[in-house]
């Protein structure tokens, strides 16, 4: 097994695997008692070129494997890629994020293997294969590591190097692999992993709806992850939840209003952090109808769509079914309501291949130009002749 410590060794195993035209990659990574997750081990696999890279090896530069990452000329495949772009992203912005890539486990749903599919059940149902999931509980942060902890690292990458062709040929056979790209554009977007404090607020729920509270709570929110992103540490460690909501009912800007709330530690008005709240609220407070978040309390559907909803389930699961694609992939329960309530212009289901699979039959079903029928038990839909 080669595994990878050395500056020297990286840029040589990366001139290797960039003479493939795609490589299977993974991470392994602890985050339970931090903010940034901390890469501990990078799994590589392209062709007969198979390694193990120590990102906490001494002296060990990972700028090969980043410019291997943005390399065009090879395709990145990756099994439910969001956690591990992530890391990427936050360790170097934009441009660490792999390009062009492959997911799995997003492939598996555009071919009706499933929702979500976890990565040893679709190398069974594939490959045949079975995975040791024996060392999937270890702390990969300790050195060193054992043969089956390696050994079981490597494997992720392994089989998922066998995966892709596999994938890739039936996604074109059945002409979905542009069903991918676009898929593979939002898993790309740089703004899906950017994470602003101000933006924190969502996280939470909106329990009251006056300008004040809510300009209170997005100041308390953005101030515990901007100290969980300073000192990272995960934001529950700098503050629980329930004391978020106790902190934004009193607004506090003086350790006066701090003491005596149940949820928030005792002596922690005197400290540093808590300076740094009461600047934060006072500064929300001098203009909260401003600072506070726009209060978009979701009203429910429409009177009447109902029934409406309840046909489009029906046809989203005939559509999925006959398509051979995991109905999640194609809309929601949300866009099904917008699409009753003929609120459906920012539907995802009403844009690219969605809209030809679903989204258009909708329609023609809210139009009365479909009809949902039985026959021998089974679900059919039928054209209505006018």
């Amino acid at each position: 097994m080669n595994i990878i410590t050395t500056t020297k060794g990286l840029e040589k195993a990366c001139d290797d695997l960039l003479q493939n035209p795609y490589m299977a990659v993974d991470t392994e990574f602890m985050r339970e008692t931090v903010y940034w997750p901390q890469l501990c081990l990078i799994q590589a696999a392209g062709g007969p070129t198979e390694v193990i890279i120590d990102p906490l090896a001494d002296g060990l530069d990972l700028e090969p494997f980043w410019e291997l990452m943005a390399d065009e000329r090879i395709i990145k495949v990756f099994h439910a890629a969001r956690q591990d772009l992530e890391i990427f992203f936050h360790r170097g912005g934009d441009s660490l994020i792999p390009h062009p890539m492959f997911d799995s486990q997003v492939a598996a749903m555009a071919l009706g293997l499933g929702d979500s599919i976890a990565y040893d059940a679709l190398v069974k149902a594939l490959l045949k294969r079975p995975i040791d999931k024996g060392p999937r509980f270890t702390d990969w942060s300790r050195r060193p590591l054992s043969d089956a902890q390696l050994e079981y690292a490597m494997a992720d990458v392994t089989h998922l190097r066998d995966l892709y062709p596999i994938m890739q040929e039936r996604l074109e056979k059945k002409g979905r692999a542009e069903w991918l790209a676009e898929e593979m554009k939002i898993l790309t977007n740089p703004e899906t992993y950017r994470l602003d404090p101000e933006e924190s607020w969502r996280r939470m729920k909106l329990r009251k709806n006056s300008p004040k509270w809510l300009a209170a709570l997005r100041a308390a929110a953005a101030w515990r992850e901007t100290e969980a992103q300073t000192r990272d540490m995960p934001r529950q460690r700098v503050m629980k939840d329930d004391a978020i909501y106790e902190i934004a009912g009193v607004a506090p800007t003086t350790p006066e209003q701090l003491t005596g709330l149940r949820a928030v530690p005792k002596g922690f008005e005197r400290s540093s952090p808590a300076r740094r709240l009461f600047e934060k609220m006072s500064a929300a407070l001098a203009a909260p109808e401003s600072y506070a978040p726009a209060y978009e309390k979701s009203a429910p559907p429409p009177q009447g769509t109902g029934p409406t909803v309840e046909l489009l389930k029906v046809l989203l699961k005939f559509v999925a079914e006959d398509a051979g694609v995991a109905p999640r992939l194609i809309a929601t329960v949300p866009d099904l309501e917008k699409i009753a309530s003929g609120d459906d212009e920012d539907v995802a289901a009403m844009t690219g291949w969605r809209r030809e699979v679903f989204g258009e039959p909708a329609r023609r079903l809210k139009r009365g130009e479909l009809s949902l029928t039985l026959k021998d038990g089974k679900v059919c839909v039928t054209e209505v002749k006018v």
